[in-house]
């Protein structure tokens, strides 16, 4: 008769004798294919590349882009694809993303090595970079001139990581959302505010206020683009074929991709682009382009 101590080391042996069951983890891609939905996180307040408009409805050139994503997808799968949109604050969306929360975030993102070990990232299909909103005339212009100043920022943004960088000296202020820290501006509570300059110059413009001024000194350049969970690189590869068809699409001046473009950043719309922006924009999305293999016409 086996004592104790012989049963547990035959119940150990059994089980390493036994084949192991290979483990299948569902990846993104699987469970799209299997619900029909693509859900997507997005921003409620950074017009306009993703915002909630008068109706409540989020859209804005990153949501477009969500768009052609969600389009490829139901290529890809041969079926129809749902998007469901879901509006997150900053210091959200990787942890959704990381939860299963959501399957892709498209807002205002832009890459960072720290974020990178936490998702992985699209190809960039905008240009941006941190700026300060001010008050017109004032005296702020570089990092030495926030020295003391308060300085107000979304918490775990690029924004305010570039501002504190630049100048460890100024007093960083930071605030739950964009309306919150653009009225700390208007109501003299803070100097300035860091944010991407391309949602400052937005904010100007929807609001037509003449008292503010975004500030020509760059803290830092960045890449707009998508963030999808980690190890999932079939969806990355889908999101990334549907973002660089839309930019071939555009440096071409194809209709439709001129059309999607146009309507956030044309001379008509309420962020119209200067030549020479619509150009280094151009530019910037041909250097991505550039050492890839072209897409056919008929993909785009």
């Amino acid at each position: 008769m086996l004592n104790p101590l012989q049963i547990a080391a035959s119940g150990m042996l059994l089980a390493l004798l036994m084949p192991l069951q290979p483990v299948s983890a569902q990846t993104v891609l699987e469970k799209i294919a299997k619900t029909g939905v693509l859900s997507a996180g997005t921003s409620k307040d950074a017009f306009p590349l993703a915002y909630a408009d008068d109706k409540g409805q989020l859209v804005g050139y990153s949501v477009d882009m969500l768009q052609l994503i969600k389009g490829q997808l139901e290529k890809e799968l041969k079926r129809p694809v749902t998007l469901k949109l879901v509006a997150l604050a900053p210091g959200e969306r990787i942890p959704k993303l990381q939860s299963g929360d959501v399957d892709i975030v498209c807002d205002s993102s832009s890459f960072t090595w720290e974020r990178d070990k936490l998702i992985d990232f699209s190809v960039s299909y905008g240009i941006t970079g941190t700026r300060l909103l001010v008050k017109r005339g004032t005296a702020l212009a570089g990092p030495e001139s926030l020295v003391g100043k308060r300085i107000g920022a979304l918490p775990k943004t690029t924004n305010e990581d570039s501002i504190r960088r630049a100048q460890p000296k100024a007093q960083v202020v930071l605030f739950k959302d964009r309306a919150e820290g653009y009225k700390a501006l208007q109501d003299g509570t803070i100097d300035g505010f860091a944010g991407d300059g391309l949602l400052l110059e937005g904010w100007l413009q929807k609001t037509a206020n003449k008292n503010f001024q975004v500030d020509g000194y760059p803290y830092s350049k960045e890449g707009v683009a998508c963030m999808v969970p980690e190890n999932n690189s079939r969806l990355l590869d889908r999101t990334n074929y549907a973002l660089l068809s839309f930019m071939q699409g555009f440096v071409k001046n194809k209709p439709s991709s001129i059309t999607v473009f146009d309507k956030w950043f044309g001379p008509n719309s309420t962020v119209p682009l200067s030549q020479d922006l619509r150009g280094l924009v151009k530019e910037s999305m041909q250097s991505i382009l550039d050492f890839r293999e072209e897409i056919p016409d008929g993909n785009l």
